[in-house]
C-alpha cells in the first residue's frame, strides 16, 4: 500500500492486486497468517508512512493506537540487565495491532479515486516483451476462474515470497540474484490480555530479551487498541513457545525475569493462543546482478525478510516506498524515461537494508545453533555491541543515538565516529581488566 501510494503521484491509473476478501474494518485476514502477532513500527518507518499518508499518526491514535514515548514508557531487559534506563529519548513510538494499521492506510488509499483494488484475485506470472528487456503486465486468476491479464507500464512485486519476480527471472534465463540466508530457527506465539484495573505504574511496554544458548527465551508485552495487553513469546530452536495456557504460562515464567510473567498470571487471557514460525532470514541482492529487466520494483520482503522478533520488516518497506518517490520525483524532474528506474531503486536499497540486517544478524549469531553466513569479523562486533550497551547505558546521548539507529532514524555509521568508537573501546577495555584492578 504505500508503494501504490507512491506511484499514484506518478501514473494515471494504480491497480492493486489482492488475493483476499478485505475486511471492513481492523480484522485478520488469511493472506497475512502473520498478521494476529505482534507488529512493531520503529520510528523511522512511521516518518516514512506519515510523509506518504499525511495526518497517518492523528488518525492511528483516534482509532486507539497506544502512543509511548521511547523509552521512558518502556521496560528494555537486556542481557545482564534487569532494566535499561528510562531516558526521554525524544521520539514516540505506536503501538497498536497489525489490523488496524493495514486498516488505517487502507482508508487513506481508499480515498485516492484512480486507484484500484481487485479483491479475491491472485497474481500467477508476470508477462515480459518478446526480447526479455521489459515486464509489460501481470496474468490475474479471479475467484471465478476467469484469467485476466493487466498490461501496465510499471509492476511493483510486494508479494512476500518474491516468486513471481524469480519466476520471471528463471523464464527469462536470467541467473536469479545471490542470496545471504541466515537460518534461526525462531518460533513465536501470542495471545491478548485485558489490562488490569491497576497496571504496573513504572512501564506500559516490556521486552525481555534472550541469552542464548543459556536462555533462548524472549518476549515482548505491548498494550494495544482496546485496553488490551498483546503478548509475544519467542524462542529458538528447542525452546520454541507452546499454544495451551498453561505451557504458555510456564514458559511466560521461565524468562531471564519474571516481569512479564508477573503482569500476566493474574490478568484475563482475551484472544486465542496462536504460533507462528520463521526459518531463516533472507537477502536477495538483486543490486549485484548484471542484467534487471525494466519496468519491475521488488520491494519489501521480496527483497529481504527479516527475523520478525526485532520488529523491522515494515519500517523497512515503508522507507523503501519513501525512496521508490525520491527517485520517481528525479525522474519526472529530468525528464528522463522509467527503463533506468528498477536498477536505480535496486542500487540503493542496500543503504536502507544493511543497518536493520546488521543490527538483526549479529546479535543472532549469538546462537551458536544459528547457521548461515557470518557477517565479517563477527567476534569484533559483538565484542563492540555488548561495550557499546554497556555505554548507553551509562550516558544518556549514547543511549539515544543506539536507539535511533535502532529504529532507522540515524545511520549505522555514526555509531562507528571516531570519538564514539574511542569511548567504546575504553568501556570493551575496562571490562577485560581484572576484578582487582582500579583505574
Amino acid at each position: 500500500m504505500p508503494a501504490a501510494r507512491v506511484l499514484a503521484d506518478y501514473f494515471d491509473r494504480i491497480v492493486v492486486i489482492e488475493s483476499d476478501t478485505l475486511p471492513g474494518g481492523a480484522s485478520p485476514r488469511p493472506g497475512v497468517p502473520q498478521s494476529q502477532h505482534l507488529h512493531v513500527l520503529l520510528a523511522g518507518g512511521q516518518r516514512a508512512l506519515s510523509s506518504l499518508f499525511p495526518g497517518l499518526e492523528q488518525t492511528l491514535a483516534a482509532a486507539g493506537a497506544q502512543v509511548l514515548q521511547v523509552s521512558t514508557a518502556s521496560e528494555w531487559q537486556y542481557p545482564g540487565y534487569e532494566s535499561f534506563p528510562k531516558r526521554d529519548l525524544g521520539f514516540p513510538a505506536f503501538c497498536m495491532t497489525r489490523p488496524l494499521l493495514e486498516s488505517v492506510v487502507r482508508n487513506h488509499c481508499a480515498a485516492i479515486a484512480h486507484m484500484t483494488t481487485r479483491q479475491r484475485c491472485r497474481a500467477q506470472r508476470l508477462t515480459a516483451s518478446e526480447d526479455g528487456e521489459r515486464v509489460t503486465g501481470v496474468a490475474c486468476l479471479h475467484s471465478d476462474g476467469s484469467v485476466e491479464n493487466i498490461q501496465a507500464d510499471l509492476i511493483v512485486d510486494a508479494s512476500g515470497n518474491g516468486q513471481l519476480t524469480l519466476n520471471l527471472l528463471a523464464a527469462l534465463a536470467i541467473p536469479a540474484p545471490r542470496e545471504t540466508v541466515v537460518s534461526v530457527g525462531m518460533g513465536y506465539s501470542t495471545t491478548m490480555f485485558e489490562i488490569p484495573a491497576n497496571p504496573p505504574a513504572e512501564w506500559r511496554m516490556v521486552a525481555t530479551l534472550a541469552d542464548p544458548p543459556a536462555n533462548r527465551r524472549s518476549a515482548v508485552l505491548a498494550p494495544v487498541e482496546g485496553r488490551r495487553w498483546m503478548v509475544t513469546l519467542a524462542g529458538r530452536h528447542d525452546s520454541k513457545p507452546p499454544e495451551d495456557e498453561a505451557a504458555f504460562m510456564e514458559f511466560a515464567r521461565q524468562l531471564r525475569t519474571r516481569t512479564i510473567y508477573n503482569a500476566i498470571r493474574e490478568a484475563k487471557r482475551c484472544a486465542p493462543i496462536l504460533r507462528y514460525g520463521f526459518k531463516a532470514s533472507r537477502w536477495r541482492h538483486f543490486e549485484t546482478m548484471e542484467r534487471f529487466p525494466s519496468g519491475l520494483i521488488p520491494i519489501g520482503d521480496t527483497i529481504c525478510r527479516f527475523n520478525p522478533i526485532y520488529g523491522q520488516g515494515m519500517s523497512v518497506a515503508a522507507k523503501e516506498a519513501h525512496l521508490l518517490r525520491g527517485l520517481l520525483q528525479s525522474a519526472l524532474e529530468k525528464g528522463t524515461n522509467l527503463s533506468s528506474l528498477p536498477c536505480a531503486f535496486l542500487a540503493q536499497t542496500p543503504s536502507i537494508i544493511d543497518a536493520p540486517w546488521t543490527t538483526s544478524v549479529i546479535p543472532d549469531f549469538l546462537d551458536p545453533l544459528t547457521a548461515g553466513e557470518r557477517p565479517p569479523d563477527l567476534e569484533g562486533s559483538l565484542i563492540f555491541g555488548a561495550a557499546l550497551r554497556r555505554l548507553a547505558y551509562e550516558d544518556g546521548d549514547i543511549h539515544r543515538l543506539m536507539l535511533e539507529v535502532q529504529h532507522l532514524i540515524a545511520p549505522r555509521s555514526i555509531l562507528r565516529e571516531p570519538a564514539i568508537v574511542a569511548r567504546v573501546m575504553a568501556v570493551s577495555a575496562r571490562a577485560k581488566e581484572p576484578s582487582g584492578c582500579q583505574r
